[in-house]
């Protein structure tokens, strides 16, 4: 097949089981969001590349490396969105919909980064999100953790992952952290490699979140920001974590989670994986106090996490939930067309899933009601159609028995749950 024709590098297609569990993982975690009274949003798929610039910063990954950016017709230029929080605060302030305070929202959507292609990392990506806006304190922050972990939990990945948990601090301490992390770095320069020697330049914090082995090595003997943060930021670092002990919502300290955006401060969390490569981390976020005013609104407080729906889906293997078998319609003659498809109806207004059987011998129906799972078959043919009746066959003991029609949906019904 041309190349044109095949789905573009980091990208996928999504069929049966695989969809599945995708609409399941969005579907529990719009469920969870709602239950802490999140409510649903959506923001357009671009957005104008300065929304992105102003926020995520000019020196991190994204903005340097991984947009996809083009100019409009108009000569404008626009990104594909790569994350979600910014383009929330650019609609929260530019809709006029920060009356109300605090504003709890959900999304979910495809993101769009030009990365390397890799297991768990692709150049379309999707996520579940939500966003906390006007809540300072640090109970805002236990609140989106509480939901992310309530999601994990919904979808059976509890003992799959471990939160690991950090503090930014405020600008006063990141600053003077961020003095004595480029002191000690310019001291191990060279054995830095050749991305990390360009972020010490520009962006320090990013060197203690790189993977390559000869970082880490000059990471794990940094000095910890922990140190360096002033008496209210230590203050709320220690609420955090003592009402997340207050619910028995287990974490570790990851003196290294420091989050590559600029617009993070105090409490950033990863719930990460072992189980997935080296794309750990599934769920993520932290605290973001001032977004809002870097995109021309008011300085407001916010929080909030996002997680990959794709490395979700991996991580959950076949844990999908169970879907109702169906009820096969069957054609032994085309003279039973328009009673089929009556009866497929009778049994859908029901409640049942029905397929009609649309072409083949009675043989080759059946075996495709071996391929869906079908719970029943119901067999229409002639001498059906003459006494007024169906036959219905229970496919799993095999018995078949003659119901009219009118008894259909609930001779199946009283079959499903007598099995």
């Amino acid at each position: 097949m041309a190349r044109g024709l095949q789905p573009v590098r980091g990208t996928h297609d999504l069929f049966g089981d695989d969809k599945r569990r995708f609409d399941h993982i969005v579907a529990a975690a719009r469920s969870v969001a709602a239950t802490y009274g999140y409510a649903p949003m959506a923001t357009p798929a671009f957005e104008f590349t300065e929304v992105f610039r102003r926020t995520l910063g000019e020196t991190s990954d994204i903005v340097t490396k991984e947009m996809y950016t083009f100019a409009s017709g108009s000569g404008e230029e626009v990104t594909l969105r790569p994350e979600g929080t910014a383009p929330v605060a650019r609609a929260l302030v530019s809709g006029g919909r920060l009356q109300v305070l605090p504003a709890r929202l959900f999304y979910d959507g495809p993101m769009f980064r030009r990365e390397r292609p890799q297991k768990g990392r692709m150049r379309q990506f999707h996520q579940v999100g939500i966003e906390l806006i006007g809540e300072p304190s640090p109970v805002g922050d236990v609140e989106v953790i509480a939901a992310g972990a309530r999601l994990l939990e919904r979808l059976g990945l509890t003992a799959s992952v471990a939160l690991h948990l950090h503090t930014l601090g405020n600008g006063a301490s990141r600053d003077r952290y961020r003095t004595a992390l480029v002191t000690y770095l310019d001291q191990h320069r060279g054995r830095l490699s050749a991305d990390s020697q360009r972020r010490l330049d520009r962006n320090p914090l990013r060197v203690l979140d790189s993977k390559a082995p000869e970082d880490r090595e000059v990471a794990d003997e940094a000095p910890r920001l922990l140190d360096y943060l002033d008496p209210d930021s230590a203050r709320f670092f220690a609420e955090v974590r003592s009402q997340l002990d207050a619910l028995n919502i287990g974490y570790e300290i990851d003196p290294l989670l420091v989050r590559g955006l600029d617009y993070y401060m105090h409490t950033t969390f990863e719930f990460v994986t072992d189980r997935l490569g080296a794309q750990g981390a599934v769920l993520a976020g932290g605290r973001y106090d001032g977004l809002t005013e870097r995109m021309g609104g008011p300085p407001l407080a916010g929080t909030g996490w996002a997680a990959g729906i794709e490395r979700l889906s991996m991580l959950s293997g076949d844990n999908l939930p169970a879907t109702p078998r169906p009820v096969l319609v069957a054609r032994v003659s085309e003279d039973a067309t328009t009673q089929a498809l009556r009866c497929a109806e009778a049994l859908r207004d029901a409640g049942l899933a029905a397929e009609l059987a649309l072409q083949g011998s009675l043989k080759r129906q059946l075996r495709h009601a071996d391929r869906i799972g079908a719970r029943a078959a119901v067999l229409l043919g002639k001498r059906e159609l003459e006494a007024g009746v169906v036959s219905v066959r229970d496919l799993d003991s095999g018995d078949q028995s003659e119901v009219p029609f009118a008894q259909l949906p609930g001779h199946v019904l009283e079959m499903i749950d007598g099995g």
